[in-house]
């Protein structure tokens, strides 16, 4: 499966670079996944509506079907790695963008603004192997390459290059 996290501290801009490397890898005629990391609780039932009838009753896993879209609706007794979600639910895409997952063993874009701070996520008092670029809007002398945050063009060719062409 190939996927890249975004990762950053909050407030850096991970999901609008995210949106903007989609775009852009779709312009180029790929199948983009996108998985989002919720720290929070996320509700998509509302009261009143079928499904969260349904889940209230007991379902485990309830699966919304419309002409356009599907939504799936899971219970779990613990949050999911990345790693155990991306074959199962993103075998029909040729990359999956993640946002977020700074833990997880896949391979990293760490995203830095100088206004947000100066110290990275991946570099400094952690040394994260899996990290494959910074996106920045300052230059940064560090050991991987060092993207333009403001281009979502370079960054898409970056991740073609890395993982689109074989």
């Amino acid at each position: 499966m190939k996927a890249v996290s975004f990762i950053a501290r909050s407030g850096t801009g991970k999901t609008t670079l995210v949106e903007k490397v989609i775009a852009e890898l779709k312009r180029r005629g790929y199948r983009v996944g996108a998985l989002k990391h919720a720290s929070c609780r996320i509700d998509i039932d509302h009261p009143g509506k079928d499904s969260y009838r349904m889940a209230a009753a007991g379902a485990d896993t309830t699966l919304v079907i419309s002409p356009e879209k599907l939504a799936l609706v899971k219970n779990h007794a613990r949050s999911p790695l990345p790693e155990e979600l991306l074959p199962v639910y993103f075998s029909d895409v040729d990359v999956v963008l993640v946002e977020g997952f700074k833990k997880s063993g896949l391979p990293k874009i760490e995203i830095h603004r100088k206004e947000v701070g100066t110290k990275l996520l991946c570099r400094g008092e952690e040394n994260d192997p899996t990290l494959l670029a910074v996106a920045s809007d300052e230059p940064l002398a560090l050991d991987v390459p060092v993207l333009d945050l403001d281009d979502a063009s370079v960054i898409s060719d970056f991740l073609e290059a890395k993982f689109l062409r074989e």
